[in-house]
């Protein structure tokens, strides 16, 4: 990847990559029935919660990603919080793969969306709005219904590596 910076901004993109890997996130895998694509799936982790009252959350997408479109689509979501043990999920989810799902176990949730299983937690979710910002777009989200109780603890990234509490 080039470090060039094109936006007109003096700062270096590799800089604010290192100063944003600073802060430690949980890492998720959204996904939803993507109606005639099939299941579809991506790993996030930059997600922040917005509101109790409605309750709702935000993450955001590149506009890069191959399933962009469909999941620009999909109304009905949800986001699945990976556990420690599951960084090799993590990492299928992440690529560009027409396998993505194979070994996967998950079952369906009320809203149609897959719901990994084994996960730390679950959240499902509906569309709310959504903002183009440079190469993403923030997605904000209804969260309809939660599932949460596994003791295993969520994998964390922090500074380009997967981590463990310690």
């Amino acid at each position: 990847m080039d470090n060039e910076n094109t936006s007109g901004s003096s700062l270096d993109a590799r800089e604010f990559r290192n100063a944003l890997g600073c802060f430690a996130t949980g890492v998720m895998v959204m996904t939803s029935s993507g109606g005639n694509d099939g299941l579809i799936g991506v790993t996030i982790n930059s997600f922040s919660s917005v509101s109790l009252d409605p309750p709702l959350i935000s993450f955001c997408l590149a506009d890069s990603l191959t399933e962009f479109d469909t999941l620009m689509k999909s109304e009905h979501f949800a986001l699945n919080v990976l556990r420690e043990d599951q960084q090799d999920l993590s990492n299928q989810f992440a690529k560009t793969s027409p396998d993505k799902w194979r070994g996967v176990a998950y079952r369906e949730g009320s809203n149609s969306a897959p719901i990994i299983e084994p996960n730390h937690a679950v959240l499902l979710c509906t569309k709310h709005s959504h903002l183009a910002c440079g190469d993403h777009v923030i997605i904000v989200a209804q969260v309809e219904e939660v599932e949460y109780g596994d003791e295993e603890p969520p994998l964390l990234f922090y500074k380009g590596q997967y981590r463990r509490l310690s």
